[in-house]
């Protein structure tokens, strides 16, 4: 009997190490990287509000709480004069998810429109929004 119960021992203990240098093997797993969250929104959800701070940074608000920061390739400085408008023309189905789906031109009053090109769009969390100086903010 007491051999018995040694031999369960020795295979409860070698069953521990067993377990022991799997979790060691899979924690020396490098993780994937997450990738990044996609947030689109509708060309009518925007409602129109932007602000450009610089001229290579334009600030949306969508959905009236959402902002979404658009970085430019070469900005323009008339989007930081008063009296501009955005113009944008819709491609495709009206969803706008990368860089590429977004066909922006900064106007004057005197029907000059120059294209900008959005390198890169984030919608930023409630935080960033509240961080934004209130000039700043759509």
């Amino acid at each position: 009997m007491t051999r018995s119960i040694a031999l369960i021992g020795r295979g409860l203990i070698a069953a521990a190490a067993l377990a022991f240098t799997a979790g060691a093997a899979v924690a020396d797993v490098p993780a994937k990287p997450a990738k990044p969250v996609r947030s689109c929104f509708q060309y009518s959800d925007w409602d129109g509000g932007w602000v450009a701070p610089q001229p290579d940074v334009i600030y949306l608000r969508v959905r009236m709480k959402d902002v979404y920061r658009l970085d430019l390739n070469n900005g323009s400085n008339l989007l930081t004069s008063p009296g501009v408008h955005l113009v944008s023309v819709v491609r495709g189905g009206g969803t706008v998810c990368s860089p590429i789906d977004l066909n922006l031109k900064v106007s004057d009053s005197s029907g000059i429109a120059i294209p900008l090109f959005v390198k890169a769009i984030t919608k930023l969390t409630p935080e960033q929004v509240a961080a934004l100086p209130k000039k700043s903010r759509p």
